[in-house]
């Protein structure tokens, strides 16, 4: 049933503390999951975008693409192999990487900002040397207790971030999408996690808040019961929950990206569902909000 102009205007008052709030602040958005594949959800993520850039607030977007470079190495007759979650990465794959992520993904992502009636610019770790990285290295622990390094080939770590270039695209009025390629200091390109990039960027930009999207309803205190939420997340809890399993598998890198740019000073972090349409404009513009927020204390 559609919303009375009563209703709509509830919304609205409800959201202006809100926009008030963050006018001129700093958003960091990794955008990744089924997110980037529903088309209806791909149309929601692109309007939250565009409406915060439009009421003052300053969206970056930083983008995954797993499944395509998965889908791309497929068609092209390569198996991807992964370790401890990375994708072992040579230099004919990260060819391949390079071309999906920066060619294809962001390109796209830029095109559908516009569509929806925002301004975007696209740009990778090259640019500029946005994100300076080094080689990342798997240390696997054997069943004698002794550990090993394993090579992941062109796997990177984020160096060091120069976010000159970034505030040059906001300062233009643009929106700017970044593919989460590294640079070397040989030049040579580094495939690097988006959760991560989008984390030490956050620290960077000194933003107020980073969100990731991810396709669970956030942190459950009980995977199997999706009514007990953690809203609020202190960090003092984590190694606890860590220890007990509530936060484990892939949760566990994207609580860490959140303490690191907690303790970079960035104000707060969230991880939302991005199964749910328009949910950054939850928890950014609502009382309630969506997803875990992960805070300092």
């Amino acid at each position: 049933m559609p919303l009375s102009p009563l209703e709509k205007t509830e919304i609205l008052i409800e959201a202006l503390p809100y926009i008030r709030q963050f006018y001129g602040k700093t958003v960091v958005i990794k955008y990744g999951g089924h997110a980037m594949v529903n088309c209806e959800l791909k149309k929601a993520v692109m309007q939250d975008a565009v409406l915060m850039h439009l009421v003052g607030m300053r969206p970056v977007i930083v983008h995954g693409g797993g499944p395509e470079i998965t889908d791309m190495l497929q068609r092209l007759g390569k198996q991807s192999q992964f370790i401890q979650g990375q994708r072992v990465t040579d230099a004919e794959t990260m060819e391949i990487v390079e071309m999906v992520l920066v060619g294809k993904i962001n390109k796209e992502i830029v095109t559908n900002i516009h569509r929806y009636g925002g301004k975007a610019i696209g740009l990778c770790g090259k640019d500029g040397s946005l994100i300076e990285a080094r080689k990342q290295v798997a240390h696997i622990q054997q069943e004698d207790g002794s550990g090993v390094d394993l090579d992941l080939g062109f796997v990177g770590q984020v160096e060091k971030v120069n976010p000159g270039i970034i505030e040059t695209v906001i300062a233009q009025g643009y929106i700017p999408v970044v593919a989460p390629i590294g640079v070397g200091s040989k030049g040579e390109s580094y495939n690097i996690n988006a959760d991560l990039v989008a984390g030490e960027l956050a620290v960077a930009l000194k933003a107020d808040k980073l969100v990731l999207l991810t396709d669970v309803e956030g942190i459950l205190a009980d995977r199997n019961d999706p009514g007990s939420l953690i809203s609020a997340l202190p960090v003092s809890r984590v190694p606890a929950l860590v220890r007990q399993g509530v936060i484990a598998g892939g949760m566990i890198p994207k609580v860490d990206c959140c303490i690191r740019a907690l303790e970079g000073g960035v104000k707060k972090t969230h991880i939302i569902d991005g199964r749910i349409s328009h949910s950054i404009l939850l928890e950014v513009f609502t009382d309630t909000g969506v997803g875990t927020m992960v805070v300092p204390e």
